[in-house]
């Protein structure tokens, strides 16, 4: 495995993405969980929005942590670092669906 630099650390920005991700989609659930409360929590679109801000920048947050590990950890060059950082948000604005991310801003 390439990197440590950050011992591996940006994978918990992904991880924290995916949560809030989960929130989002179950904002409006009436389903009750496991301890009797409603799943969702009827937050305002203004509030998902913030939600789905704060999940973007983690998710380039993750992605230029990654690129500066392998940097430093001498895994890429500088050429490198910056071909696989524009590969890797190409590859993010595909997964979102988007020509860019700020289109999501």
């Amino acid at each position: 495995m390439s990197g440590g630099h950050f011992q591996y650390k940006q994978y918990e920005l992904g991880q924290i993405s995916d949560e809030i991700e989960q929130l989002i989609l179950d904002n409006d659930s009436e389903e009750v969980n496991e301890y009797g409360d409603t799943k969702g929590h009827g937050y305002s679109s203004e509030t998902i929005e913030a939600f789905n801000h704060a999940r973007l920048a983690l998710l380039q947050a993750q992605i230029y942590v990654q690129r500066i590990d392998w940097l430093v950890s001498g895994d890429d060059g500088e050429d490198s670092f910056h071909s696989r950082l524009d590969a890797d948000f190409d590859a993010l604005n595909r997964r979102l669906g988007v020509s860019t991310a700020l289109d999501l801003l």
